[in-house]
């Protein structure tokens, strides 16, 4: 009788908030199929932070689980300042937008952002609220910009302000990003998001800020700017994985152009080898109902068909009245298209001869197709630096992937690669030996039955952690 533990490939990550962020909840997240827990920075205190990262290692120690912590930062996010309740604004008429602390009106309201008036030129759109409501320059002045409403709606404190056409001066690193970057640093978070990514150098400058403080903590580089899609291929490049932030994107770019935009970005991080996250409105609706709807059904399977190595909740688990749900609903969609859609699978890219590194990705390249070719139900990698958990990701073998480690900061950081699990493995034994022991592990946590084939990936001699340069297959006993 088969009795091996399945589970989805594609990985879930979880926005943590005031719905969440108590441990039981916690637990119960993990528990529905959470892979990653996302810190929202744009909300919350570094002491709200700081309690949820010790509670997600607390649960990590007690559930024997590798959840990652992925830290987000805000970005130069463009904001209005407080506003009167009850502020509407009607089509055609007029909305001064002052740099000025100033109570906000329906005449003229606040902003965050004090490069405003240099940024903005008359004749450019500012859209308010993801675009619910949009404002056309009219003139610019010292500290104020005049506008003329084309939509208009509610004006509500605090909300995001876009500029779709206009060049924006700020930094991606805002002086707030600084200090919630030294606390993630502190913290030895798994991941941070860069927001509002424009250009490659954003990614330099952030990853040079990380090795200064002599920490591996990965990149993501957070699409929602028209700049970035145009230097798409340079900032996969530079960065360690990419988000698709649909919410600022489709309000910075034309919305009927997002699904292609997705689609084309995903492709390009599948064959570059990089990790993709697809964000925003997945279940949009599971933040007030217990069901999500047929599109968004629709949304997060075609995500995971296009290539996603995992897809986002963001206000259904921070916020919203069903986060276990949502996390649920999630996992049982990813658990459908990969139990029916085979195009998934199997996604090889010819390693470059002119890398230092051709050799091993080669190596890893053949375990996919031999995994393939017979069958095998697992290919389990040892690893220290976690070459061999990326490279095999990307190849999308259906065998499930286990990395087995001793390099426990990798543990966590791995969980949110597609299809791959860790398991805290130190040991400088022979490689029969290690073999060995590997398929014992696997056995008894169910991943392995006699009579599998597996297929085993480790340097040789094992205790000077080279890159992979062994490959072997196992019947299991």
């Amino acid at each position: 009788m088969n009795n091996k533990i399945l589970f989805n490939k594609t990985k879930v990550i979880a926005t943590i908030g005031p719905a969440s962020n108590a441990k039981p909840m916690l637990k119960k997240l993990i528990l529905a199929g959470a892979d990653v827990f996302r810190l929202n920075f744009s909300h919350g205190t570094h002491q709200d932070h700081e309690k949820v990262i010790a509670l997600i290692r607390e649960l990590n120690k007690e559930l024997d689980t590798n959840i990652a912590i992925l830290q987000d930062l805000q970005g130069p996010k463009i904001r209005l300042n407080m506003v009167e309740d009850g502020c509407i604004i009607k089509d055609g008429g007029k909305l001064i937008i002052t740099t000025e602390d100033v109570p906000g009106n329906a005449s003229k309201v606040g902003t965050t952002y004090k490069a405003l008036p240099n940024d903005v030129k008359k004749g450019e759109t500012i859209l308010v609220d993801d675009g619910k409501i949009e404002l056309l320059v009219e003139s610019v002045k010292a500290n104020e910009v005049h506008t003329k409403v084309i939509h208009g709606g509610a004006l509500k404190s605090k909300k995001g302000i876009n500029l779709p056409y206009s060049n924006v001066s700020a930094p991606s690193l805002t002086p707030k990003d600084i200090k919630d970057l030294e606390f993630g640093i502190a913290h030895d978070v798994d991941w941070i998001a860069l927001s509002f990514v424009r250009d490659p150098l954003d990614i330099v400058d952030l990853k040079m800020r990380i090795e200064a403080a002599n920490k591996d903590i990965r990149v993501v580089a957070k699409i929602e700017k028209p700049e970035a899609v145009k230097k798409i291929d340079a900032i996969i490049d530079a960065t360690d994985a990419i988000m698709v932030a649909r919410g600022d994107l489709g309000v910075e770019i034309e919305m009927e152009d997002v699904p292609m935009i997705q689609k084309q970005i995903i492709a390009r991080c599948n064959t570059m080898a990089k990790p993709v996250i697809v964000a925003t409105q997945m279940l949009e609706s599971m933040i007030e109902n217990a069901r999500p709807t047929r599109a968004e059904t629709n949304d997060v399977a075609n995500s995971v068909i296009d290539g996603a190595d995992a897809v986002m909740l963001s206000a259904e688990t921070a916020a919203g009245k069903f986060p276990v749900l949502a996390v649920e609903s999630m996992n049982k969609i990813i658990t459908s298209v990969e139990a029916n859609y085979e195009s998934i699978y199997y996604k090889y890219n010819a390693p470059n001869p002119e890398s230092p590194d051709f050799y091993p990705s080669s190596l890893v390249q053949s375990s996919v197709r031999l995994s393939h070719d017979t069958g095998a139900h697992v290919i389990a990698g040892m690893t220290w630096s976690g070459f061999t958990a990326w490279k095999l990701s990307a190849h999308r073998p259906k065998a499930n992937i286990f990395i087995f480690t001793g390099n426990k900061k990798l543990l966590s950081m791995i969980s949110l690669l597609w299809g791959v699990r860790a398991f805290y493995f130190d040991s400088n034994a022979s490689t029969d030996e290690t073999i060995e022991k590997v398929e014992q592990i696997l056995k008894k946590e169910g991943h392995l039955v006699s009579g599998d084939a597996y297929i085993t990936m480790a340097s040789m001699p094992i205790k000077k952690k080279y890159r992979t340069n062994m490959l072997k297959i196992n019947v299991a006993g």
